[in-house]
């Protein structure tokens, strides 16, 4: 039979209440209560029923985190700095994935509403629209990741795109490069704008010209970037330097330059962005902005959590930094 409440207050000589304000880490008890409580919960190896723990606390102690590709390497190190924090309180994680549609988001949110979590981190697709605002007038907590919204029910988790971008065309000019070429990603990406506008400024203050050739969008995807890269190099030969929005569509240039006979980076430096693991396994090593992920994740776990203990309370956007690591292919 499974252990119960009343088995571990029996056996600890403490009340049912006792054990209970442990369970729930809840004050008001001795640390050395709850110490010999909480050696008896392991010995015993009581689990709490968590729906029974739930009618008395009014949670569910889940949160659900919705990605829009699961499948991309950059999301595994930001789940794991949820799913890390969440543990550290008792919570479980409901990984979900929207396949960049705007259909399947709204499904998801209403899913996981449905089902009970207690807070949302969402990473919003392209083409979320009014999902997020609409579905958040009736539903508290979410935490958006890298897209910016003006509601109080939605807080905000802000990398420094624009200024990662920055950095990254600083360091290339910095190089001597003068003819530099930019795989955009999608015009619908939230991110996009930050990170092609953080180019275009670093551009112009060195009074360098940009033909619109050489600002292509494309799938931040390896094979988008091979394609996109392949067609601006051989259009261009002049380009001798490629800013890529994320790290994939920089491996995709690396294989157009391979197949074009350009060295890396004697004939064309490439920078990516984000710096997934991929980035310091390829050869050469990929330089790129680093975003830390699991940060990312963290940061949002705790941002969830105190929207939950403080509910009332106004939350201003936690923002980010980007850094910039030098490798081979600059």
């Amino acid at each position: 039979m499974p252990v119960t409440l009343r088995d571990v207050a029996r056996k600890a000589g403490v009340s049912i209440k006792t054990v209970s304000r442990v369970v729930n880490n809840q004050s008001e008890i001795s640390e050395d209560t709850r110490q010999r409580v909480q050696d008896v919960i392991d010995e015993l190896g009581y689990r709490p029923n968590l729906i029974a723990r739930g009618l008395v606390t009014q949670r569910s102690f889940t949160v659900g985190l919705i990605f829009p590709d699961i499948t991309n390497p950059f999301f595994p190190e930001v789940a794991r700095g949820v799913q890390d924090t969440a543990r550290a309180r008792d919570y479980n994680t409901l990984l979900c994935n929207s396949d960049e549609s705007q259909q399947e988001e709204l499904r998801t949110l209403h899913s996981l509403a449905a089902q009970g979590v207690d807070g949302i981190i969402i990473f919003p697709c392209y083409h979320t629209g009014d999902n997020l605002t609409t579905f958040a007038e009736q539903y508290r907590p979410v935490i958006s990741v890298n897209s910016r919204y003006d509601d109080p029910n939605i807080s905000m988790i802000l990398s420094d795109n624009y200024g990662g971008s920055k950095q990254a065309v600083e360091h290339l000019i910095g190089r001597g490069h003068r003819h530099i070429a930019m795989l955009a990603g999608l015009e619908i990406s939230p991110l996009r704008a930050q990170r092609v506008l953080g180019f275009l400024d670093i551009m112009a203050a060195h009074g360098l010209p940009l033909p619109d050739s050489r600002l292509t969008s494309g799938l931040p995807m390896v094979d988008s970037g091979y394609e996109r890269a392949l067609q601006l190099l051989t259009d261009d030969p002049q380009i001798t330097a490629i800013v890529a929005y994320n790290d994939l569509l920089a491996l995709g240039a690396m294989n157009a330059c391979k197949k074009l006979g350009r060295r890396i980076p004697a004939d064309c430096a490439i920078i990516g962005f984000d710096d997934i693991q991929l980035a310091s396994l390829v050869t050469p090593t990929l330089t790129t902005i680093r975003l830390d992920k699991y940060d990312i994740g963290r940061q949002a776990m705790i941002r969830l959590l105190e929207m939950l203990d403080n509910p009332d309370a106004t939350y201003p956007p936690i923002h980010l930094g980007a850094e910039l690591v030098i490798r081979e292919s600059t």
